[in-house]
């Protein structure tokens, strides 16, 4: 039975470095994500800004349609006021022709705001593509570092693993399983160490006459509040 007592201890152990290595393993596939999500924003940003600037030309290239159209509107107009007889005709066409300057001026701004906006634009797209392009190469290296360090905590996941199924092996299956079960209720732990009279997994006091018969060995003894394998361990004099 203290040779069992003694598995049980170890295969906590274990348990408990498989528990960290894979919550290791877990932080870096999260800093993994997070690498390749930022190379994914980066990307969207670029995507985005060279769907703004085709908006935009779009936009210039109808205000500049525009421009054509007021601008043959005047020359058609200021054709026509040579051939216009009476005065009030002609102040009529006068008024015309200064709307269609007026509205010819607004565009050519409205057009030149463009311009300004596609070469702001344009400045900013260049300079995220080298931004881009540096993040895409510092990703890949540290895409590869973290995908060392994981494939790493696997190795060692692996053979902690196969540690914990050549004890369990020697263990009644029965034993096993109760084990996992308590593991699974008590946020991992299954045994727990029994010294001057407590149970160190729950700190309660465990009743004398049980407390004793931990010195004998020759069972499995769990505690009655928390029920966590017992495993004597008294202090060490000084």
């Amino acid at each position: 039975m203290k040779k069992r007592l003694e598995m049980l201890e170890q295969l906590q152990e274990i348990d408990y470095l498989i528990d960290n290595l894979k919550t290791a393993r877990s932080g870096l596939t999260g800093e993994m994500g997070g690498i390749e999500q930022a190379l994914i924003d980066a990307r969207q940003e670029l995507a985005a800004l060279e769907s703004r600037v085709v908006q935009i030309e779009q936009e210039k290239a109808e205000l500049e349609a525009s421009q054509a159209v007021e601008q043959e509107n005047i020359r058609r107009s200021e054709t026509n006021m040579k051939e216009i007889k009476t005065n009030k005709e002609y102040q009529a066409v006068g008024r015309e022709i200064a709307a269609a300057r007026k509205q010819a001026a607004e565009i050519e701004e409205q057009t030149l705001q463009k311009i300004g906006l596609i070469d702001e634009l344009t400045t900013g797209i260049a300079a995220l593509k080298d931004t881009l392009a540096e993040l895409e190469q510092n990703t890949s290296q540290r895409r590869d570092e973290k995908q060392a360090e994981i494939d790493k905590i696997q190795q060692d996941i692996d053979e902690d693993e196969a540690r914990r199924e050549a004890i369990t092996k020697e263990l009644p299956a029965s034993l096993v399983k109760r084990y996992n079960a308590l593991r699974g209720q008590r946020r991992g732990q299954a045994v727990a160490i029994a010294r001057d009279g407590y149970c160190l997994g729950c700190n309660m006091n465990l009743p004398p006459q049980l407390y004793n018969s931990l010195f004998k060995g020759d069972e499995l003894i769990s505690c009655p509040h928390c029920q966590r394998v017992l495993i004597l361990k008294q202090q060490q004099s000084q």
